[in-house]
């Protein structure tokens, strides 16, 4: 469905672009990365006596060999290449200055034995295991305080061999928090790229306390009904960039957080200067981008675009509740592409999960300045279920150019937000229904100079209306 727009619709969007002030820097720390860097040290892991025949289990071998390549962290750090075969292990940790490289035909497999996942202590900004109290199984691919980490190769697979860890999670016979694939923590400098990462037992990529990631070319796959198998959670962590995937699993494609209630509160470490760019995927029990649901640390400068969802439960959402606390700010989202997508937009904020029976239940979490932008669908059920908290303030809710084609005769659905928004079909709810220009350009939140060109294209694009 195409909608009309009148010039004066025209003239209103071109004057609005042209008085936006800047006001967010540009995507410096999102660029392509040389991930096969030369490390003048390489070992292979078959010199530590690992067999790749998927029946071995090889731990003490890359555990071996990450010990001796600690000794050239110094001097230039190192690479452990994982030749063709299937490498099963536990998990195992990483060091500072090193590249872990998988050949194409490699695959590391993950133990179906949980003691060869340990357990550690719980994230303090979580306060306890995310599934369960107490501590939670370490990852296969884990790491604490490092620089330089490199996790690539050429299209090699990591597969997490999760079936098992989500049985145990339906009959409800774990002990502890389920495991991720890949969590690095207190890092700086990581890149992941250059993978296919298979049936993560929980969480896929889990940065956390992190600065300075990039996470590329990468491929997550994990079956449509395996629980909470998120793609890639960055946690508390800032200067992120996430490019170029394609994710379809069981949970959100990738899901924004800063902590848990009380603890993330206390912990108050934000994710910051969030990047994607360049993503492909879908599910049936998640979203495309997610916001939360712990997000207590606060969460702002998200920029996300080009982004494409299909087949999916919904598009973009911002999860929090009541004792959540933190903040949601300065959110940017545009050029994105829908197919067959249940909710388009969705604010929930029914999350009423906690950690523990400590959480302050007037603890509010702070939502505003979120601009979703240039986004098309087709055979969408509901454009957007944008629930607000009773006694909050959701507010400077921006949509811009937003044309969907919605099967739902209530297309909208709004309480307990305000904002405004322009060149929106179907015409949106009641509490947004003011118009973004002239007058609440700086009420919204903007990245960079996307959106000049953006108001020609606009213009460009409605100017056959006008004439007919």
């Amino acid at each position: 469905m195409r909608s009309s727009f009148s010039l004066v619709d025209v003239f209103l969007v071109l004057a609005f672009f042209s008085h936006i002030k800047w006001t967010v820097k540009g995507s410096s720390h999102c660029k392509q990365t040389d991930s096969g860097e030369i490390r003048p040290h390489s070992v292979t892991i078959t010199e530590f006596g690992a067999v790749g025949d998927g029946v071995t289990l090889n731990t003490k071998a890359f555990q071996n060999a990450i010990f001796y390549l600690n000794s050239f962290a110094d001097k230039g750090g190192a690479k452990l290449f994982v030749p063709a075969g299937w490498w099963l292990t536990g998990s195992f940790d990483l060091i500072s200055h090193l590249t872990l490289w998988l050949d194409k035909d490699a695959v590391i497999l993950g133990s179906k034995n949980s003691d060869d996942w340990p357990v550690v202590d719980p994230l303090p900004s979580y306060g306890r295991g995310r599934e369960l109290p107490g501590g939670r199984h370490r990852s296969l691919i884990y790491g604490r305080n490092l620089t330089d980490v490199i996790i690539t190769g050429d299209n090699g697979t990591i597969d997490g061999q999760g079936s098992v860890w989500w049985n145990w999670f339906r009959s409800k016979t774990l002990n502890y928090t389920r495991p991720h694939l890949v969590e690095l923590m207190n890092s700086t400098g990581v890149v992941i790229s250059n993978l296919t990462f298979l049936n993560s037992p929980f969480w896929t990529i889990h940065p956390v306390y992190c600065s300075h990631v990039i996470v590329q070319n990468v491929t997550i796959l994990a079956p449509l009904d395996s629980p909470n198998t998120d793609g890639i959670d960055p946690d508390s962590s800032d200067d992120v960039c996430i490019q170029d995937c394609y994710i379809s699993t069981g949970d959100d494609l990738i899901a924004i957080k800063s902590g848990w209630d009380e603890y993330g509160i206390s912990f108050a470490r934000p994710s910051t200067n969030i990047i994607i760019r360049r993503l492909i995927g879908h599910n049936r029990n998640g979203s495309g981008i997610a916001i939360g649901s712990e997000m207590s640390g606060g969460v702002s400068e998200v920029y996300a675009e080009n982004l494409y969802f299909f087949d999916s439960s919904t598009a973009i959402i911002i999860k929090t509740a009541r004792g959540r606390g933190g903040y949601v700010r300065n959110i940017y989202i545009s050029n994105v592409t829908l197919t067959g997508v249940d909710t388009a937009i969705r604010f929930n904020s029914n999350f009423s999960q906690h950690p523990d029976e400590f959480y302050d239940p007037n603890a509010l979490p702070v939502i505003e300045r979120i601009t979703v932008k240039d986004v098309i669908g087709d055979n969408i059920k509901v454009a957007g279920l944008l629930k607000g908290i009773e006694g909050d303030s959701f507010h400077h809710v921006c949509l811009l150019n937003i044309t969907l084609n919605v099967t739902s005769e209530s297309p909208w659905n709004c309480s307990y937000i305000q904002g405004y928004s322009a060149l929106v079909s179907p015409e949106t709810c009641e509490p947004l229904k003011e118009s973004i220009y002239p007058k609440h350009s700086s009420d919204c939140y903007h990245l960079s100079n996307h959106l000049w060109s953006s108001a020609h294209h606009l213009a460009k694009e409605m100017m056959p209306d006008i004439r007919s």
